[in-house]
């Protein structure tokens, strides 16, 4: 029954894989045909640009003063300084870099410059912003409705001007703009308010403070230097007088002490300990003697131990009478002498050590005094040394005031500006004119992706798949039916040659076998679907062929507003068998052919086209007629259209110009292939050409292009 089928689902498989890619020319048209929104939001951008920096924008005036590290100091005094100069590093710049921003130095400036009075700084002096006259009020409504106090507890006076000068320094503090210069130790201190004087003091006020508030550590820390090392000599003086008075003190309290008078001491010690060893060497020598003698059995060994030369003389005549006497008298005075000297070296011994006992606790004395006196010399001479450095100290700082150097110096003061910083005027424009470009340009392609509508037949074809075989411009007319007697007065204009190439793509897709029942369908309501069938059935009578239209849609039955017609029985009666096919055929003489309408059943519709009685009834009228014509409900609504697709030749799709979604579509044609009954072709309807010409698609249309609009009268 389909015999139409000249496009398949599967021709838009490589398209769809083509759709995936950046088509530059496609997006390029895109912007093209919306580029009425770009420029209007470049006009509107530039429109608010121009108003802000012309009209607007409070002119803000720069100066900058440039002040540098002094690396390069000038010695005047060659001493060391109670502070030293800064060094050059990262670490020591940075530093800088915040002291220039500190809150102290930016409150000396506040008070040099008088800026609490400055409402431009001081925001309690500024009338309130309407927004912020707003807030107040929405506050104080809120305050009443929760029953607290209208207004907090006011602060006393103090504590306000406190607050007032903190917000005032943040004030400057945000006007100001210090940087360090790269690789440089060089520094930028740029003031920026609405008025080029002010701007040019702020810059060189924080810039003489900064310097003179190094000059101003420098001499406080040089006067507290010298008021301290003032204190510490005093002290240090009062401590070497005591020390020295010690140290005179214990010379006079004691003999004589030096080292020589020690080593003396230690030599008399040393010569007493010799003698009192050599005499008891002695003494132990005489009583071995002695003892020897007395041991001795025989007068050889008394000789012998004695030693003594008579007893020896007197040994070889020991026997002799008297001889022997005489030995032993001599021998009886050795001993009598060795005991002799034995009690002697005795009493010396005692003697030596009482000498030595003496001579050593003299030494120890002279020694422990002697190391009384080293320790308190050393303590008068530690004082002495600590007293002369804090004075030299004292004295080389005390020249140093009235020579300190500030760490920086300015090289190039504040310049009064002649113009103003910003608003930069040129700048803003440009911004304007980007900003203005890219919203349009964002906005069109935002509105270009959300749209999801058909403007050409090639988008229709590569999306759904079937080709577009009819396109119909859009019949400007207040009823519906106006645009019937629009194709029929006027048979050589746009729309009317437009539903003649429609005509004959139907006719042509089988030409062994021309369709004679032709079904007309759409996604939804409103597509202009039963225009279209209405149309083709004014063009095929036109043709002196006997056409019947059918009113598929008996749902909403709306054939009555084209017709001339009061009939109200249709082809429910006829399937119901309650009326004869002949008697309910109207003639209508604006389509020229007959009409079978739509009314009203106690069935459903779906079931009453689904029965035996309709196919047997569209059997008979192809016998009685050329061209059959069914307009059905939409697929998507209701099931009807799929129930009659099952009983005609030819299916034509109407879908709107840039409204019909294409989900909707895509939804549509997949119902119809449910069912094995795919359509035959897609009419692309109601195209309006100006709106081609503003997408950019006004030559592309054929029949109703502006390039061809010689070959209509409309």
């Amino acid at each position: 029954m389909n015999d139409m089928k000249s496009f398949q689902p599967s021709a838009a498989a490589s398209s769809r894989t083509d759709e995936e890619l950046i088509d530059l020319s496609a997006l390029l048209s895109a912007l093209w045909r919306g580029k009425i929104f770009i420029v209007l939001a470049v006009v509107v951008a530039m429109l608010f640009g121009g108003t802000y920096a012309y009209f607007v924008a409070t002119p803000m005036f720069e100066s900058t003063a440039v002040v540098m590290l002094n690396n390069r100091k000038e010695t005047v005094v060659d001493r060391g300084s109670v502070i030293g100069g800064l060094g050059s590093d990262r670490t020591v710049v940075t530093t800088e870099v915040q002291v220039l921003q500190s809150r102290l130095l930016l409150g000396k400036v506040v008070d040099e410059l008088n800026l609490m009075q400055d409402p431009e700084f001081n925001a309690s002096l500024r009338p309130p912003s309407p927004i912020r006259s707003f807030k107040n009020k929405v506050k104080g409504l809120l305050r009443s409705a929760t029953g607290k106090p209208a207004t907090a507890a006011p602060m006393d006076t103090a504590t306000q001007e406190l607050h007032e000068r903190e917000n005032t320094i943040n004030a400057l503090l945000a006007s100001l703009t210090i940087r360090n210069l790269p690789q440089s130790l060089v520094f930028e201190v740029t003031a920026e308010t609405t008025e080029p004087e002010k701007s040019t003091a702020i810059a060189d006020t924080l810039v003489d403070l900064y310097i003179l508030n190094q000059l101003e550590v420098k001499f406080d820390a040089t006067e507290q230097a010298t008021t301290w090392l003032t204190e510490r000599v005093t002290d240090l003086q009062i401590a070497l007088e005591e020390a020295e008075s010690r140290v005179k003190d214990f010379r006079a309290s004691t003999s004589l002490i030096s080292s020589e008078a020690l080593q003396g001491l230690e030599v008399q010690v040393k010569d007493m300990r010799d003698r009192i060893a050599s005499t008891r060497a002695g003494q132990d020598a005489a009583r071995s003697r002695l003892d020897d003698i007395r041991s001795a059995g025989t007068p050889e060994a008394q000789v012998e131990a004695s030693g003594d030369l008579q007893l020896q003389r007197l040994l070889p005549r020991i026997d002799e009478p008297g001889i022997a006497t005489a030995f032993d008298t001599r021998l009886r005075q050795i001993e009598a002498r060795i005991e002799a000297d034995i009690a002697r070296n005795e009493s010396q011994l005692a003697s030596l050590q009482e000498s030595l006992a003496t001579l050593e606790a003299q030494s120890a004395q002279q020694s422990n005094d002697l190391i009384a006196l080293q320790q308190l010399t050393r303590e008068a001479e530690a004082s002495r040394l600590l007293y002369e450095y804090f004075l030299g100290r004292l004295k080389e700082t005390s020249a140093q005031q009235g020579v300190q150097q500030a760490d920086s110096r300015v090289l190039s003061p504040a310049v009064i500006p002649t113009w103003a910083a910003s608003p930069r005027k040129p700048l803003i424009l440009a911004l304007s004119l980007v900003l203005g470009t890219v919203i349009g340009i964002a906005f069109v392609l935002i509105r270009e992706a959300r749209n999801r509508s058909f403007r050409n037949a090639e988008q229709l074809e590569s999306t759904s798949g079937y080709a577009v075989i009819g396109q119909v411009p859009l019949v400007q007319s207040s009823r519906r039916k106006d645009s019937i007697t629009y194709l029929k007065e006027k048979p050589s204009s746009a729309a009317a040659e437009a539903i003649r190439n429609l005509r004959t793509s139907v006719m042509l897709s089988n030409v062994d076998t021309p369709p004679k029942v032709i079904m007309v369908s759409s996604a939804v309501s409103g597509e202009g679907k039963t225009t279209i069938a209405l149309s083709l059935a004014l063009n095929f009578a036109t043709m002196g062929k006997k056409v019947l239209v059918i009113e598929g849609d008996i749902r909403r039955r709306v054939f009555g507003q084209y017709l001339n017609t009061s009939h109200k029985e249709g082809v429910v009666s006829v399937l119901s068998g309650t009326k004869s096919f002949d008697d309910v055929v109207v003639h209508d003489d604006l389509l020229e052919c007959d009409v079978l309408l739509g009314d009203k059943g106690q069935a459903n519709a779906a079931d009453i086209f689904s029965s035996e009685r309709f196919a047997n009834m569209l059997n008979d009228l192809r016998n009685r007629y050329d061209i059959i014509i069914v307009d059905t409900p939409p697929v998507l609504i209701v099931p009807d259209a799929r129930v009659i697709a099952q009983h005609v030749d030819a299916t034509v799709f109407v879908v709107k110009w840039d409204r019909t979604q294409k989900e909707l579509v895509v939804n549509a044609l997949r119902e119809f292939e449910s069912v094995g009954t795919p359509v035959s072709g897609l009419v692309l309807n109601q195209i309006n050409p100006r709106g081609m010409k503003r997408y950019g698609y006004g030559y592309g249309y054929g029949a109703y292009s502006s390039y061809d609009s010689k070959y209509y009268v409309n």
